[in-house]
């Protein structure tokens, strides 16, 4: 019975690779320095494996910016505009995940979208009907060869060909991407080759789309690619993983011919029985046992009975202990967290500590340990009986909402009528999506302050002045709804659960969202309260330096929900519920403070669907409501806005709809406004703010590059319901190219309003001719 890691955490305990990147792109480092730092966290991943007993370990799990893009590289799928670049591969890696604007170029970045319903976000491979693929860079190769020299015999992970291709996007039509699986299937022959030359013994192969509907031609796909692959490596042993979902067809998956199949137990636990029935007799299983998703002890119990039942099928040679998914989504070291209560900290578990569950199985499975099996049922029972979980207060006030408290008092044409007057903003209005640049000054403030080297006073005197130049700033830019820059919060999430009961907070805890951007989630623990107002001295102060109105930025419910490590002893509707209640609260209490603009972020709502079609309509029926609660218990004349990013949005338009926000903002320059038109083809009744410049791309966009934008956009929607924003928050961002670029969006929205009044004009024309 093996033990077998699918990924390990890529960042560095403590973002040591965040760091390296970072100051590599500011020119801080030289590319010597970013790769030793790169070489020393695969070392000390693959010694941690090794010390805690993995049989399977992963390599070419690491990567600088995102795995799909490593993938793409190494098949050379490189679009012809970053053609130039070539004969330099890590600035050409760079420039198609964050884009490239110096030398005569001006390269914009590859399409960046959610790695299914996590938080993480991976760069879309883009695809052409003459699209060739060649073995470009040998990274796979060069790591498995690394950890060999440390004396650790790895197992190579890829992104199997047919998810590769399905994660992309053609980027012109009369093809379909599979179509493309007969050019891309000798490149992996080759790579598989070169691994196995250098005595690769076991290859992962991530199929995660195998939990997506497959049709004929997908299974075709399938069938064809892995045939392909055994053929040409009998001895090779292919693990075939999937995750985050059951398997579409289970019969189907479990005939295909490679040497184990990865199932995640954890998310899907049902998929098991149908495997065993039809699993071939040489075919092992990998189990994933262990929650690869989020950080509370497993039930060992339940574990071992799942195993049993396996055991009673096939024999432990051909079962594998294994987390559900990559541990890239969890923090490093439960160990270093130091500030924690004792009492919490002994119902959770990081990347490390399931490394060492794994070993505690394995034992209580083959040596009957019945020492690790008692000492986890007493934790576990702990947990159940904690009286640090439970609020009956909250309890009750969820089992009395009514469906009142989820509507608006009027329709939205009476609504946007009664904001048109009070709020007296012009055309194309401009605005932002929240936060402005953390520059060096802010964050060195904030460290002061933790550190009691500032007092609170000192600290928020200084925030007050940042945020007053702010407010000067977007005035002499010309923006219409301003923000106040959340300069006193860590992170959207984070910074709400600082002030709500229910969560607790680690010190270490970060894991990979994109590229060097690390999130920290809290840990949501138990019933969710609101004390005492959280945003609205911020918001009011902030208010008070302007005329124009100033947006109250909140972060909804079902964010909350999904950017935190959530409980899981009771439903996430409920966690949700409590949540949107304590956000309801904080959106009255800014409306009778004078702020007539909110904002509650939700760009964790699509993320959220699961991944199962069938599963939907239960989630989407109670994210909508969460919302809705949370935003519902104002005065028409207030103007509800929402943010949502990197999301596609064609098969959920309905229920976006009936969220019911006066005005959405999403995220659309990446996609050349493509995201639209789902909104178009809905004819979507409200408001909306489609993105005109990438943030997550240090390039400035021209102003004739916006027009463009807004122009598709108002082919799509009418003028009198467009808004003019940037993709996202600004956080991340320098202030240089931010004062740029929004200074081009402002004229760009001013251009788009005196073209609009020039269209009626003729239009009228024509009609009296």
């Amino acid at each position: 019975m093996l033990k077998n890691n699918l990924g390990y955490p890529r960042i560095g305990a403590k973002r040591e690779l965040k760091k390296a990147c970072e100051h590599f792109w500011a020119g801080k480092i030289s590319e010597k320095d970013l790769l030793l730092t790169a070489k020393n966290l695969r070392k000390l991943n693959w010694l941690t494996q090794q010390e805690a007993g993995i049989d399977l370990i992963p390599s070419n799990d690491f990567s600088f910016y995102d795995q799909v893009l490593d993938m793409s590289l190494m098949l050379g799928a490189t679009p012809e505009r970053f053609a130039s670049l070539a004969n330099d591969p890590l600035t050409l890696y760079f420039a198609m995940a964050r884009g490239y604007q110096q030398d005569g170029l001006d390269l914009k970045a590859l399409e960046m979208t959610k790695w299914f319903d996590t938080n993480y976000h991976y760069l879309v491979p883009e695809f052409t009907a003459n699209q060739s693929f060649e073995l470009f860079s040998t990274k796979a190769v060069d790591e498995f060869l690394e950890s060999k020299a440390l004396g650790i015999h790895t197992k190579p992970v890829l992104i199997g060909p047919v998810s590769y291709l399905l994660l992309g996007k053609e980027k012109e039509e009369g093809f379909h991407r599979l179509d493309l699986l007969d050019r891309l299937l000798p490149v992996y022959k080759e790579l598989l080759t070169r691994l196995s030359e250098q005595g690769a013994t076991w290859v992962q192969l991530d199929e995660p789309y195998l939990t997506a509907h497959l049709d004929p031609s997908t299974k075709f796909a399938y069938q064809k690619a892995y045939k392909t692959l055994r053929d040409a490596f009998p001895e090779l042993k292919i693990l075939l993983a999937s995750y985050f979902a059951e398997l579409d067809d289970p019969e189907f998956t479990a005939q295909l011919p490679v040497c184990a199949i990865h199932l995640d137990l954890v998310r899907a636990p049902q998929q098991l029985e149908a495997v065993l029935h039809h699993l071939p007799k040489e075919t092992s299983l990998s189990l994933g046992v262990i929650d690869g998703r989020n950080i509370w002890k497993p039930d060992y119990q339940k574990v071992q009975a799942i195993v049993n039942k396996v055991l009673k099928k096939i024999d432990e040679q051909r079962i594998l202990l294994a987390p559900s998914c990559s541990l890239l989504h969890v923090p490093y070291d439960l160990d270093a967290e130091e500030a924690l209560s004792p009492k919490l900290k002994q119902w959770l578990s990081f990347a490390k500590q399931k490394l060492h569950e794994l070993n505690d199985l394995h034992r209580i499975l083959t040596q009957n340990d019945t020492t690790s099996l008692q000492q986890n049922q007493k934790c576990i029972e702990d947990r159940a009986r904690s009286v640090l979980i439970h609020r009956s207060k909250v309890k009750e006030r969820v089992s009395k909402l009514t469906e009142k408290d989820s509507q608006r008092e009027s329709a939205f044409d009476r609504r946007q009528a009664l904001q048109k007057e009070a709020l007296q903003l012009p055309l194309f209005s401009t605005t932002t999506i929240g936060s402005f640049p953390q520059t060096p000054e802010i964050r060195k403030l904030r460290a002061q302050f933790k550190k009691q080297q500032l007092s609170e006073s000192q600290y928020e005197e200084k925030l007050q002045q940042l945020t007053q130049e702010l407010i000067s700033w977007q005035e002499e830019a010309g923006l219409d709804v301003l923000v106040h820059g959340e300069y006193e919060r860590n992170d959207m999430v984070e910074y709400f659960g600082e002030q709500l009961e229910g969560f607790a907070f680690t010190q270490y805890g970060w894991v990979q969202s994109y590229g060097s951007r690390c999130v920290k989630p809290p840990v949501l623990f138990g019933d969710v309260e609101r004390t005492a107002p959280m945003t609205v001295k911020w918001s009011t102060f902030a208010q008070s330096l302007t005329n124009k109105p100033v947006k109250g930025m909140l972060t909804g419910p079902v964010t909350i929900l999904q950017w935190s490590f959530v409980r899981d002893d009771q439903p996430r509707e409920t966690t949700a519920t409590q949540i949107a209640l304590a956000i309801r609260d904080e959106v009255r209490d800014l409306e009778q403070a004078g702020i007539r603009v909110i904002q509650i972020d939700e760009p964790a709502f699509r993320e959220g669907l699961p991944l199962r079609k069938e599963h939907w309509r239960h989630y989407l029926d109670w994210a909508v409501k969460v919302f809705k609660v949370a935003s519902s218990g104002v005065e028409d004349q207030t103007q509800i806005h929402t943010h949502m990013c990197y999301s596609e949005f064609n098969d959920v338009m309905e229920d976006i709809a009936a969220m019911d926000a006066d005005v959405i903002t999403i995220e659309t320059s990446r996609s050349q406004m493509e995201l639209l038109d789902a909104f178009s083809d809905f004819h979507y009744p409200n408001e909306i703010g489609p993105g005109v410049y990438d943030i997550h791309s240090p390039r400035v966009p021209t102003v004739e590059e916006m027009v463009e934008l807004l122009e598709k956009a108002q082919q799509k929607l009418p003028a009198e319901n467009l808004w003019v924003n940037p993709d996202c928050g600004l956080k991340t961002r320098k202030w240089p190219e931010t004062q740029q670029a929004l200074t081009n969006m402002v004229l760009a929205a001013k251009i788009m309003r005196k073209a609009p009044q020039e269209n009626r004009q003729s239009l009228q024309n024509q009609e009296v001719n």
